[in-house]
């Protein structure tokens, strides 16, 4: 798909929605997940249209205390529709990126950053060789959902807390969460989609690495 495509895809499949738990935001969201991956022929579910369980914890958890991001460079790893990184720039962060390797998904945070009125810049390609590109506070929702995503994530986790980075994580309990690994900052019991969790609220816990 060509970038006018993938914007022309986005808008046609989504409604501009407020997020659940953080109506403050507004999101391109999808109403079906199964009928929208089918279209877009990933071997991935399109994670950017949809408000997953531990990215609105996060997203919340940065509002609510603005002090965490307010004038500080953040990074959003594997970032979705951008509501983690949404929330950052809301709160006042100097400048926010996020990533992702989904092309859709970059389009998609682009969109809900202009509908949000703030600027957040879209990085593509897979990142986890690098420092977050010197991000004071490094962020990432619900990254913890399959074996193999866990441990190619956690070491760029890691390796950013170790040189000094604030690293914030947002999950709902998903399985594959190291144990005993990270401090818990806050927990939420976040409203998701039934067709996505199979149940109408999900808890959530932002960890701290």
């Amino acid at each position: 798909m060509s970038a006018p495509t993938l914007t022309e895809f986005v808008l046609a499949n989504t409604t501009l929605t407020p997020v659940p738990l953080v109506p403050e935001v507004v999101l391109h969201s999808a109403a079906e997940a199964m009928d929208l991956w089918e279209l877009t022929h990933h071997d991935q579910p399109p994670f950017w249209a949809f408000p997953w369980a531990g990215g609105q914890a996060l997203a919340r958890h940065l509002l609510d205390n603005a002090g965490l991001v307010r004038d500080k460079k953040v990074f959003d790893l594997a970032c979705g529709s951008g509501l983690v990184a949404i929330a950052a720039a809301l709160a006042g962060a100097d400048s926010v990126t996020a990533n992702d390797i989904d092309p859709l998904a970059l389009t998609a945070v682009q969109l809900n950053a202009a509908a949000n009125g703030v600027a957040v810049t879209v990085l593509g390609d897979d990142q986890l060789d690098s420092d977050a590109h010197g991000a004071d506070v490094v962020l990432a929702g619900d990254a913890f959902y399959d074996a193999a995503i866990t441990a190619l994530v956690l070491p760029f986790l890691l390796r950013a807390a170790a040189r000094g980075a604030l690293v914030l994580l947002g999950d709902p309990d998903r399985a594959h969460l190291p144990p005993g690994r990270f401090a818990a900052q806050a927990r939420y019991e976040v409203p998701v989609p039934m067709t996505l969790e199979s149940t109408e609220t999900r808890g959530a816990t932002v960890w701290r690495v």
